[in-house]
C-alpha cells in the first residue's frame, strides 16, 4: 500500500469528534473517528532504529494483510499516510467486528470452562499455520458475530512456512503469561490447563 502524505489540517477535521481510544505521554495514539474507522498514530520512538527503514505502521498493515492470506480475521487497512510531524505516520483502517476476549471473559455468567476450548484451538492453529504472534492476549483476540475469533494490534508478528518450533510455542506462552500476571488474572484464568492443552498438540 503506497503512503500519502496528511497534511496537518487534514489530520485535525479528520479526528474531529472522535474518541481517544489509547494514549501516551506524547498524546492520543489510537483514534475512533465518527463513521467508525479507527486512526492509529506510530511515533519512531529512536533516531536510529530498524523502524527508520521498515516503520512499525507499515509492519502493521503487512501482517494485517498476511493474516488474511492465511484465513485469519483482522481489521482491514483503508489507508497509510505520512504526517507532517518528523517520524510520524498513521494508519486508517475499518476494525475488525465484534468483542475482545478481555470484554467477554468480564460478562455475567462466563467461565473459562466453556471458553477455554475455543481460545487452545485458536492458538494451536496459530502456531501450526507458522504464525508468531508476540502480544497475542486476551486484548487483543476478538470474537466476530458470526464466533470466529481474530486477532488485532498485529505489528508485532513473524511468519514462518512451517509450523512452530516447541521453543517458539512455549515462548508465545510464557508472553502471554506474563500478560495474564500483569492483568492480575492469575486466580481466574486457568493458565496451566492453557499451556497443558497447548502443548500437548
Amino acid at each position: 500500500m503506497q503512503c500519502s502524505r496528511l497534511p496537518q489540517a487534514a489530520l485535525n477535521q479528520l479526528i474531529e469528534g472522535a474518541r481517544v481510544l489509547e494514549a501516551d505521554s506524547f498524546g492520543p495514539k489510537v483514534y475512533l473517528l465518527q463513521d467508525g474507522n479507527i486512526l492509529k498514530l506510530f511515533r519512531r520512538k529512536r533516531i536510529f532504529s530498524s523502524a527508520l527503514f521498515r516503520p512499525y505502521s507499515k509492519r502493521f498493515i503487512d501482517n494485517a494483510v498476511e493474516l488474511q492470506k492465511r484465513g485469519v480475521p483482522t481489521f482491514r487497512v483503508l489507508q497509510f499516510h505520512r504526517l507532517d510531524t518528523p517520524g510520524m505516520t498513521a494508519v486508517l483502517y475499518q476494525p475488525l467486528p465484534g468483542e475482545t476476549l478481555s470484554q467477554i471473559a468480564r460478562k455475567p455468567g462466563f467461565t473459562w470452562q466453556q471458553g477455554l476450548p475455543a481460545l487452545v484451538g485458536l492458538i494451536r492453529s496459530l502456531h501450526t499455520a507458522g504464525i508468531y504472534f508476540r502480544s497475542l492476549h486476551l486484548g487483543n483476540i476478538v470474537v466476530t458475530p458470526d464466533n470466529q475469533m481474530g486477532l488485532i494490534d498485529v505489528a508485532d508478528m513473524r511468519f514462518t512456512r512451517a509450523p512452530l518450533p516447541k521453543r517458539l510455542v512455549k515462548r508465545n506462552l510464557q508472553h502471554f503469561a506474563r500478560y495474564i500476571a500483569r492483568e492480575n488474572l492469575n486466580d481466574s484464568f486457568p493458565m496451566q490447563a492453557l499451556e497443558q492443552a497447548v502443548l500437548s498438540s
